[in-house]
């Protein structure tokens, strides 16, 4: 599978005064907010990194977003999800890394 047939996506959350989390899909930033959307997500803390195929994105997109809601609807002190739940959660969707 080539690099263009897979998109990288983070989870992330804020490490300022709100910790929300985020997701960010590297591989579909628009040239003029990529700095500042990278930035952004290299200020937090990584929860979990991986690639998706293309051909499932959308659904991908679609658990992604909807761990990214259940946490950030949890108790800003405990929110947590292991990576291995998040795993499992996007097992179907997950594509090799490059190389």
């Amino acid at each position: 599978m080539a690099v263009e047939d897979k998109t990288m996506f983070e989870i992330y959350r804020e490490t300022d005064y709100n910790c929300a989390f985020h997701s960010i899909y590297y591989t579909e930033l628009e040239e003029h907010a990529r700095e500042t959307e990278i930035a952004r997500a290299a200020k937090g803390k990584t929860v979990f990194t991986a690639f998706v195929h293309d051909e499932n994105l959308e659904a991908a997109r679609g658990v992604i977003e909807t761990i990214v809601e259940e946490l950030n609807d949890m108790d800003e002190e405990t929110a947590a999800m292991p990576e291995a739940e998040i795993r499992t959660r996007l097992e179907a969707f997950l594509a090799p890394g490059p190389g």
